[in-house]
């Protein structure tokens, strides 16, 4: 994830980061640049329209539908910024209830063998996790002294969940922990597995396609009838206009595209990452 200043407005404006739309779209920016150029040589010097022509009223259609896409452009970057920030929290919420956990058995365990099984396996469900949703390679060995059997054709953060609530039993049956405080741990043991399946919704549900491919191809029709009523108006400088609005929009676009999955490996994604490893951290503490 990009750390920034978000006051710092001159660096940003004047300065393109390797994630930046500009970079992404400059062989599009060229090619709608050539396009825009060849259809106003074509409108001046070859057809020589004059300014009469009913080509000049195409700009009306502009007009009219250039809200319609506004709308729905906000309406796309509104939905996949919610699916980012639903992710954000749904980590905020693991960092939380693995702190708890942690806290609670803190105070109820006494063996410090126990402790330590704890103080590994909780910040290795966060790891795991991590993983199981950018699909990296999980390793048998996770933490030192902790020995994972992870079976790669299994859900990996189920198994996980199933050795700490197994471990929790078998306190509970050795006399280690009572049935209220079993009844007490059930909360944080139970909101992983929730955490886990909320996450792998939003990844495996992406924005329909036949949405997204009328965006894009809205986007793309409206950019190349742009210069054939502006022309008149405009003259060559309809290039330079043409080329800005169509960073403008498919710039919304590929950043909407970007955050609608918080959980891969691009720039704008969320730092998972860096998340397990504080909640390792913060557990280590704890216990």
């Amino acid at each position: 994830m990009v750390q920034y200043n978000p006051k710092d407005w001159i660096t940003y404006i004047f300065k393109f980061h390797k994630s930046d739309t500009f970079r992404q779209l400059i062989p599009m920016m060229l090619l709608i640049g050539a396009y825009s150029a060849t259809v106003c040589y074509l409108e001046i010097h070859f057809f020589k329209l004059k300014d009469d022509s009913h080509v000049k009223n195409i700009s009306i259609m502009h007009t009219t539908v250039g809200f319609v896409l506004s709308l729905l452009l906000a309406y796309r970057t509104n939905t996949a910024y919610d699916r980012w920030w639903e992710g954000r929290k749904l980590w905020g919420s693991l960092v939380n209830n693995s702190r708890n956990l942690a806290i609670k058995l803190s105070a109820i365990l006494e063996n410090e063998s126990d402790k330590n099984y704890f103080r590994k396996i909780i910040p290795g469900y966060a790891s795991i996790l991590a993983k199981h949703l950018t699909n990296e390679e999980v390793g048998k060995v996770l933490f030192e002294g902790l020995d994972l059997e992870i079976d790669h054709n299994k859900h990996k953060p189920n198994q996980v969940a199933k050795m700490i609530f197994n471990k929790i039993n078998d306190l509970y049956k050795s006399n280690k922990i009572s049935g209220d405080q079993l009844i007490i741990l059930n909360a944080e043991l139970q909101s992983f597995t929730d955490v886990c399946g909320a996450c792998e919704r939003i990844k495996n549900t992406p924005i329909p396609y036949s949405y997204s491919a009328f965006i894009k191809k809205f986007i793309f029709f409206y950019v190349m009838t742009l210069p054939f009523g502006y022309v008149f108006s405009l003259g060559y400088y309809v290039v330079p206009v043409v080329v800005f609005i169509f960073y403008v929009l498919a710039s919304l676009e590929l950043i909407a595209e970007e955050i609608e999955d918080p959980f891969g490996t691009d720039e704008n994604d969320l730092p998972i990452a860096k998340i397990a490893s504080n909640i390792k951290k913060h557990v280590e503490e704890i216990l």
